[in-house]
Order: C-alpha cells, then structure tokens, then sequence
C-alpha cells in the first residue's frame, strides 16, 4: 500500500499544472507579447489560443514573474499539491453620453458608471487544477439617447428586420444592473500538453487585438467543455495547438426599444421563439481553434477556426418537424456537428443545417524578431459555401477580414522603445450582397439570438456591419507605457444601406472619431491602466437635422462622448 501511495505521487510529478492569465485584463499579455519581439521568450507562443496558461511557458522573471502574480499560500505532499491566491482585480469604466463596449468581459454595455470585482482561489493535485475567480458586476445602467425616435415607421421597421435576429438590447432593463458570475473559474485534468475540463473562462482564437472577429472576451464568458493544448505540441514538421469547446449560450432577457411600434398594421416586434415554440431557448455551441507553427519558418502560425451554434431544442431532438418526417428516420445531428458538413453539397439533413449558424475563418501571425514587429490577418466567413468553387470564384461573399500590424523601435537616447500598432477590421458586407445577401455578421435567420451571449456579441465589439481602423503609438519604458491612438468606425453600415439605399441618401453615415490617451505603470505590487476617450460622432443613430431652410447637404447630429476606463490589478503578497 505504501508502494502504491508513492508510486501515485511520483505519477502525479510528472503532470504540470494549468493556471490561466486572465483575458480581461489585457497588459499582462500585451506586455508578453511585446517581449516576443523583442526577443525575450520564445517565438513559439502563438498568442491565437487564449487565455495563456503560463505554467507551460518557459517566461523569464525578468518578464513575468508568475510567482509574484499568484503566490502560493499553502504547499503539500511535498510540492505535488498546492493552494495560490489569484490577484484581485477592479476594473472601473464611465461613458458620458452613450455605451462604449470592448473586450471587457462580464461588464455590459452602459451608459454611465460600471465596475466589476474580481478575487480568487487556485488548487492544484496532481492532473487535477481548479480556479475559481467569480466576477461580481454592478452597471448604473442609465438611460441615453438610443435609436432616435423620430426614425420613420419604415426606417424602425427596417432596424427590426436586424433586432428580431440577434440579442444586443440598447439598455439592460430600466435599473442598475448587478451580478455574479463564474467569471474566470475552471476545473481541470491536465497531462503533459493536455487539458480537459469544464470552465466559464473568457476564449479568444486568433490573432487580433483589438476585434477578434471569432472569438473575443466582448461578451461574458459561458460554460463550456473545453479539451485543449496548453503549450504547443512539437513534432518533426512543427508545432500544434488547438481548442475544442462545446458550451451553453444564454439569452440576455432583455427586449429592444420601443416594442410597441407598428408599421402598416403590423406589429414590429417579434419575441424570439424557436421553430418549436420556445421563447428564450438556449443555444447549444461548438467550435474549434487550429493552429500550425511549420519548423522551417521562423515565428509563423497558421490556423483554422470553425464554430456553429442552434437552439437547444434542436440538439435535443425536439424539433418534431424533422424527426418525424420519414425521409430522416434515424438521423440526428450527432454529438460533433462541427466536424460535419464543412461544404453545403454535403448536407444530409437540409432542415437541420437550415436551422444552425455557423462560421470559418482561416488566420496567420508571422513575428519577425530580428525587425522587432509582427503582422496578422484573419479572413472569416459567416457562411458556409456551396462547393469549393463557389469558395474561390465568389471568396467575397459573406467575408469579414481583419489586418494588423505592430511594431518597435529602439529610442537613441534611453533603454526605451516607441511602439507602433495598426489594425483594421472590416464586417460590412461586400458588393456581393447586391445578388446574394448574406445578413450581418452575428445575425441570423433562424438562431434568432446571433451570436451573442447575455446579449453582447461574442466576436468583434464593434459589432454587426461596421468596420474600424485603428493607429496606436506610444512609448515603452520600464514597467510603463504612455501613448494615444484614434480609432474610427464606420458604424453598421450594413443597417444604413436596408433603411436608405433605396432613397439613396448619402447624407446619414454614423461614424465615429475615437481619441484614446492611455497610461499603464506598474506601483509596487499593483499594476494600473487607465484610458482616458474623447468620441465625437458624426450622424449620432443615422439622425438627421430635419430643417427645410438648410441645403441638402447639411450635418446630421453630432454628439459628444467621453468614456473613462480603470483597471487595477493587485497580485496579494504574504
């Protein structure tokens, strides 16, 4: 039995542990992946699979020092298990005027104060790790100016075209808004580069930083399966990593504006029932992140994701339309559906793939350390094609593409470095809408949630139809950066062109000119951002100045926004 015992604890020594870096706070990541240029740690970390875990990283201290971020309280069966304390972090953002939502996790989008507070646990024995780091969120959720009430019935019954098919509502209910979720909590059984387990933590696949086009932290994590790599994966061709998660999409409760309106008799508003007559059903998720690193191309990855979603009760079975039809006795969806069906000439069951969302994207990141710079791309489609010729003749169908590039420059006088960063993202549907629309990105015709959960995209925070481009330069010094940038959106043009093309006024472009002044530093045991931005929006909500004595082209209205966002972190020292 003694045998036995140590045997089961020298087994338990070879497993490593899994301990992730918080998605929702970005600048120790950034910070990571700025010392990937520079040379500091290795090039094989993609940075497409997050959040990192850093016990599987060979990270200097110099760079991160894991042991100061999440001390260990307590240590037994001689280092095989222990116990750590996780940093607490408050993160505190106020918008002035009207939401400004990105990449924030739990938090919603609100007008005025919002703050969310986070603490936690960590346990590790052997293969098995758990974390629990819940997230409690408290939103003033004021009121603001949303789509403006003056809008034709026409104009309001084409944005209902889009509301009815996804869960983004303007407000959270009409009071504070409180909760506490899971957060950023996990439990695990890992081995070697492997992981499985189950998990409520934010993901993001791919490149990007700004709009994860896939997959991103816009919106609170859900509880998900996740079998995973937690460090790339060698072999005599190259590297691997790669995600599989199936989870559970919720529902935000909350309707649009405005859900009395009519046009022509009709009642614009549609409660969101699926094909089985279930209001605010669940929406079963599955997808996976791929990512390649070839031996022969220094700091290059190449990935694939793919993601589908349905409503519950179609994974259930409950769609008695399909499952009593005779032409699919014993057929069913399966466990996997999102290894089936890549190409639409495959369809076995028509009314069951009629009745999912999917999407594809294919990525690159290429670092090129001897330049001290990085360049990455996504290219996505929110349709699957019918064939591989329909791939290439029409690629720009249902496309959304995303464009960055970040690099560094040594200063002359100092040890410090001046950083570059562009990134440009495209969701707007291209001219290929003109004979095959393809909807919004996120929006769908039969999930009529979109891709959302808890009624924020899961994706790109600028949301559906829009574009950004975004310039960055600031300077990096010893534990701190000081910078600003502009960030310009084109806001749902898709939306713009249903309610005006057909009266072609060009006039009502939403756009918004975004200044950003930052600083992050590094105070004794605390790590502190602040961001600090001014917006001003050109044609607020596509309004219009309605005054006959003005000239055609006149200004639409035009507001002013500011926006205040705090992160604090505090690794808890003993």
């Amino acid at each position: 039995m003694t045998r036995l015992f140590f045997l089961f604890l020298f087994l338990f020594s070879l497993v490593s542990y899994s301990q992730t870096l918080n998605l929702n706070n970005p600048l120790f990541e950034n910070n990571l992946r700025r010392a990937q240029l520079n040379g500091d740690i290795n090039s094989e970390i993609s940075f497409t699979l997050r959040p990192l875990d850093l016990n599987n990283y060979d990270v200097d201290k110099n760079v991160f020092n894991y042991n100061e971020y999440a001390p260990t309280i307590l240590s037994f069966f001689k280092g095989i298990g222990k116990l750590k304390i996780l940093p607490v972090d408050f993160n505190i953002n106020y918008s002035s005027h009207h939401p400004y939502n990105r990449n924030n996790g739990s938090m919603i989008t609100n007008a005025g104060y919002q703050q969310l507070l986070s603490a936690g646990l960590y346990f590790e024995l052997g293969p098995l790790s758990i974390q629990l780091k819940p997230e409690n969120i408290y939103a003033e959720n004021k009121d603001y100016d949303g789509f403006w009430k003056g809008h034709y019935d026409v104009i309001w019954e084409r944005r209902y075209i889009q509301w009815n098919r996804i869960d983004i509502p303007e407000r959270f209910g009409e009071t504070a808004y409180k909760k506490t979720t899971f957060g950023q909590s996990s439990i695990r059984f890992n081995y070697k580069a492997l992981s499985l387990g189950i998990s409520s933590e934010n993901i993001w696949w791919g490149p990007s930083i700004r709009n994860g086009v896939m997959m991103s932290n816009n919106a609170q994590g859900f509880n998900h399966i996740t079998f995973n790599t937690r460090r790339p994966i060698k072999t005599a061709i190259g590297n691997f990593e790669f995600q599989l998660v199936t989870g559970r999409l919720e529902p935000s409760g909350f309707d649009p504006p405005s859900t009395d309106r009519t046009y022509a008799g009709t009642k614009l508003f549609v409660p969101k029932i699926n094909q089985n007559s279930i209001t605010g059903d669940w929406r079963f998720f599955q997808g996976y992140s791929f990512t390649y690193s070839p031996k022969w191309i220094s700091g290059l990855h190449l990935g694939l994701i793919r993601w589908t979603q349905m409503y519950g009760a179609l994974f259930e079975g409950k769609y008695w339309w399909i499952t009593q039809d005779p032409r699919f006795e014993g057929t069913s969806i399966g466990w996997f559906p999102i290894f089936s069906n890549f190409l639409r000439k495959n369809d076995k069951i028509q009314p069951y793939e009629q009745e999912t969302d999917q999407a594809a994207a294919g990525f690159f990141r290429w670092v090129w350390e001897d330049s001290k710079a990085e360049i990455y791309g996504e290219f996505n489609h929110n349709d699957s094609k019918f064939n591989f010729r329909d791939l290439l003749s029409d690629s720009d169908h249902s496309r959304a593409v995303t464009l960055g590039i970040r690099k560094l420059f040594d200063s002359k006088k100092d040890n410090s470095q001046f950083e570059f960063h562009w990134e440009w993202t495209q969701l707007e549907q291209t001219a290929s809408r003109l004979v095959r629309n393809a909807g919004s990105w996120y929006i769908h015709g039969r999930v009529y949630h979109g891709y959302t959960n808890n009624g924020e995209v899961m994706g790109a925070g600028i949301g559906p139809g829009s574009n950004s481009q975004y310039f960055s330069i600031s300077k990096l010094s010893e534990n701190q950066r000081l910078g600003g940038a502009l960030e310009i959106i084109d806001q749902d043009n898709d939306f713009y062109y249903i309610a005006f093309g057909d009266s072609g006024d060009f006039r009502r472009y939403w756009k918004d000119f975004n200044f950003h002044l930052f600083y992050e530093k590094k105070f004794k045991n605390f790590w502190g951002s602040f961001n600090l931005m001014y917006s001003r929006s050109l044609n607020y909500q596509w309004e219009l100045l309605n005054d006959p004595a003005l000239p055609y082209y006149h200004p639409g209205r035009d507001v002013n926004n500011f926006h205040i966002d705090f992160k604090l972190t505090y690794p808890i020292q003993f």
